[in-house]
């Protein structure tokens, strides 16, 4: 028997890594002598760097930026395999980021994921990919833009910052002095939603609410959008309102896409083949993933979905474990995943669950092989 795991980390408990360590020792206590082989895994989101580094050898760089409020900060992104490099915005103008108290898009930016890219040009990366999600901000993307050369500029030619406020003030855009090495780079921007950037769909009155706007705020930020999607109409040929993604990150998408030439691709799917999942099936014979919670929303992008799909079109059939199911949770199954297992064995609280969480996940992974072996006597 030849297992490969791969499983996303469950939220507070445990890591994609644990999840491989006590898989594999649950195989083997079952089967005996098998062949096992785990890869950490993740959709894009949080943890995708230490994902993609830890499946391809690669390492962190830590890197000094301007956090979503231009204050001083160490934020980190991942190398790997000579040329690739690997960032999570959310790292330098995530959320947490910004006290709740002075959560306000008008005046964060995007400043600090612009100086990541930078480093990594500078180091010599030029196979690039992004993760945007869980975004402070709704500058447009500007601050990062600005951070790589790009001016924006007012109706009297001053440059302006790239905070959300500045939306409103652009009249031209100026990427004369945009860093030249960019034009051999490949740049591949991880996101999983499908948001314009303006309108009632897109990134203000979609995701500005929670990154501390009020309706009034909203409305002033959506205003300046409009104005810049028109400015980047008239300068460059291109309407953001049709781009898929546009809106991702308060309008990230969209400066990653115009001044770029970024691709966007499902955080995933990158993943998966960052990490060469596909390689990694050659001669498996099961397949095991699985998350914190199951439910409708693991068929949209996230990694059981990815995963299932991936090894469906191998022929290798894919176990599930996860700590809880929830609606739709069978869903799963028309993703490539042949049946779940949760680790959870009783009723218990969450915080017990999250306590007990190797121990529980363990158990869990020694009732699903069993069934296996039975299955395997069986026939």
């Amino acid at each position: 028997m030849k297992f490969l795991f791969a499983s996303d980390s469950f939220k507070g408990s445990l890591s994609s890594e644990a999840t491989v360590r006590l898989l594999d020792k649950a195989a083997r206590e079952v089967f005996g002598e098998c062949e096992t082989g785990g890869v950490p895994v993740a959709d894009g989101g949080e943890g995708t760097v230490d994902a993609v580094v830890a499946a391809e050898n690669g390492s962190i760089i830590k890197v000094k930026v301007h956090g979503p409020l231009m204050e001083e900060t160490e934020a980190f992104y991942g190398v790997f395999d000579k040329d690739k490099a690997v960032i999570e915005m959310a790292a330098a103008s995530g959320l947490p980021m910004v006290p709740e108290e002075k959560r306000d898009p008008r005046y964060t930016t995007t400043y600090g994921t612009g100086e990541l890219i930078l480093d990594a040009l500078e180091r010599g990366y030029r196979d690039i990919s992004i993760a945007i999600g869980g975004s402070a901000t709704n500058d447009g993307g500007m601050g990062c833009a600005r951070a790589l050369g790009v001016k924006f500029l007012d109706e009297n030619g001053a440059e302006l910052e790239g905070f959300g406020k500045d939306l409103a003030a652009v009249r031209k855009i100026d990427t004369s002095a945009l860093d030249a090495r960019l034009k051999d780079a490949k740049i591949t921007v991880m996101c999983d939603v499908t948001n314009p950037l303006c309108g009632k769909d897109g990134a203000t009155w979609t995701f500005g609410r929670q990154k501390g706007a009020t309706e009034e705020i909203q409305t002033e930020l959506e205003a300046g959008m409009c104005n810049y999607r028109d400015v980047i109409i008239d300068g460059f040929g291109i309407n953001c309102d049709e781009i898929k993604g546009a809106g991702a990150a308060g309008g990230l998408g969209a400066a990653l896409k115009v001044f770029l030439g970024g691709e966007m691709r499902s955080g995933i799917d990158t993943v998966l083949d960052l990490i060469r999942f596909d390689e990694r099936l050659e001669g498996v014979d099961i397949v095991v993933t699985g998350e914190g919670r199951t439910d409708w929303q693991s068929c949209f992008g996230k990694v059981m979905q990815g995963v299932g799909e991936r090894a469906k079109k191998k022929g290798v059939p894919v176990l599930g474990l996860s700590g809880s199911l929830g609606r739709g949770a069978m869903d799963i199954c028309n993703c490539g995943v042949s049946s779940l297992m949760t680790t959870v064995n009783a009723p218990m609280p969450l915080s017990e669950a999250l306590e007990r969480a190797e121990e529980l996940y363990y158990e869990g992974a020694l009732r699903m092989f069993r069934f296996v072996k039975t299955g395997m006597d069986m026939r």
